[in-house]
């Protein structure tokens, strides 16, 4: 007789103030830190959005910065340490986006709970991790949500 075992997916988890969320592992390209001066300093303009804030010059490449944390946790946020560089798919094209995050990140592989009505549409799931609850963010859904707001 076989056995049936559940998948497992490896995400990131990132903290934003006193909460982690997650994504999916494979939609991330690397951590950087933040620097104040330099290659990976923050360049804002005149016209951003409440999420799209400004961008950065990584390795030669221009990255918009998508502040994601005033939508998940509210305005008051502690001061971003590292940038979570992740690839976007938009109308079949793949972008990349800077998602400053507060701390050090981790690499965990657990297998996601589905998401129940309850939660915004951006969540795509669940994580159990060390008893604690972490939502797994879609963050295309996410984005266009902000867009729309």
């Amino acid at each position: 007789m076989t056995t049936l075992s559940k998948a497992r997916d490896s995400f990131v988890l990132f903290p934003l103030g006193k909460k982690r969320f997650a994504l999916l592992a494979e939609g991330v390209s690397e951590l950087a830190r933040q620097r104040l001066h330099g290659e990976d300093e923050q360049q804002t303009f005149p016209h951003t959005t409440r999420m799209l804030t400004g961008v950065i010059v990584r390795r030669n490449q221009i990255i918009p910065i998508a502040d994601i944390a005033p939508a998940l946790i509210g305005p008051e946020i502690p001061e971003r340490k590292f940038y979570l560089i992740v690839n976007l798919t938009a109308r079949g094209k793949i972008s990349r986006a800077a998602v400053p995050v507060t701390g050090e990140c981790e690499l965990a592989e657990a297998e996601r709970l589905p998401a129940n009505g309850k939660l915004p549409p951006y969540v795509s799931g669940l994580l159990s991790v060390n008893d604690e609850l972490v939502e797994v963010l879609d963050l295309e859904r996410l984005m266009s949500a902000e867009v729309r707001a």
